[in-house]
């Protein structure tokens, strides 16, 4: 694709696969191989397997508060999928897919929302943060790594994700107005899918879209329908070349759809209509991907009820496997923000086991 071929402010939706799985752009159609278009897919489904065992596990009360990502897998996994092993990857807490794409083990995502601080302790060599639940603040982060590339001569690229209710706080526009000014090599995700909690998109900006926020930072922005997983890999593939090369950040606006609630917490309900999730039903991205594979005889019903089975059965026995044996333990809390622990930090450590004992 070409960026300047798609300005944002004209509200023109990239795209290389339709609602109907047709390609609609097809000199822009990635040359995947048919073992790669399954893994994708393979991705897509686990993501979406994850998500709906979880909410069952948290509505059994077995797993606290969870952040499920249906309807959004595309836009994760397309993402991540068009960044090289040593490129961080910095999320917010809704990118499953990218977590599973860069190998995040399954064990430490359940843990994570299990409540235990090693959930977020990343495997050797696997460059992602931690997930960050106070809005926006990543980004920041993610500016900081791309600088710091920049310092050390590396050429490793940063992917930062952020929701659209994160382009409302100041981080969003501080780390934007940093990465451009020294050229950090950051692509900048903005995963709209519509609700920033109860608050909609339209609450959230005057802005005709997302993307065009990228104009007042003078760098490229761009509006991908994030339900199309080859859009969105080929738009952050570009964006990515582009950092790596020197020329500094991307915006890229993921325009997709939360079919679930923000958290277990949560209910849609009570602001939005039915009707209108129905309707975002129909552009779910990973049945739209399975039309795609199904007409180009790459995809068949047997191969998909075995990996299925084969997914559930790894969710299952990975759920049980930390289940009443991952308790967090109270060192843990205090101990794990730095390699030693400072005098403050163990202060406080025995103050709380004082407190637990009754003030003994």
């Amino acid at each position: 694709m070409r960026f300047e071929d798609y300005n944002p402010l004209e509200d023109k939706h990239y795209s290389i696969l339709d609602i109907n799985g047709q390609i609609v752009t097809e000199e822009d159609l990635p040359s995947f191989t048919e073992e790669e278009l399954l893994s994708l897919y393979r991705t897509m489904l686990f993501s979406r397997i994850i998500d709906e065992k979880t909410l069952s596990y948290q509505r059994q009360g077995r797993m606290l508060t969870y952040a499920p990502n249906i309807g959004q897998e595309a836009a994760q996994v397309g993402s991540a999928y068009a960044m090289e092993k040593n490129d961080w990857l910095v999320p917010s807490f809704r990118e499953l897919g990218g977590w599973l794409v860069k190998g995040v083990p399954l064990k430490n995502i359940f843990l994570y929302w299990y409540g235990n601080e090693w959930g977020s302790y990343m495997p050797e060599g696997v460059k992602v943060l931690p997930v960050s639940v106070p809005i926006a603040s990543q980004l920041q982060h993610a500016t900081g790594i791309g600088m710091a590339n920049n310092i050390k001569g590396e050429k490793n690229v940063v992917v930062a994700y952020v929701g659209d209710g994160g382009t409302s706080q100041g981080d969003f526009h501080e780390a934007l107005n940093f990465a451009a000014v020294f050229k950090a090599p950051v692509v900048f995700i903005i995963q709209n899918n519509q609700y920033a909690i109860s608050v909609p998109r339209k609450k959230q900006t005057a802005s005709k879209t997302l993307a065009q926020k990228a104009i007042a930072y003078d760098i490229p922005g761009v509006l991908v329908d994030g339900n199309d997983i080859f859009g969105v890999y080929s738009a952050t593939k570009e964006a990515i070349e582009r950092a790596r090369k020197g020329e500094g950040p991307t915006l890229i606006e993921a325009f997709t759809y939360r079919l679930g609630a923000h958290t277990t917490s949560d209910d849609p309900t009570k602001y939005r209509e039915d009707d209108e999730v129905e309707k975002w039903k129909e552009k779910d991205p990973i049945l739209r991907f399975k039309k795609y594979l199904k007409n180009k005889g790459i995809l068949t019903e047997e191969w998909e009820e075995n990996t299925k089975k084969e997914l559930e059965k790894e969710v299952t026995l990975t759920f049980e496997e930390i289940e009443d044996k991952s308790d967090t333990l109270i060192e843990d809390i205090f101990k794990y923000h730095y390699e030693t622990m400072p005098p403050h930090l163990e202060e406080q450590l025995e103050e709380y086991k004082s407190f637990l004992e009754g003030g003994k």
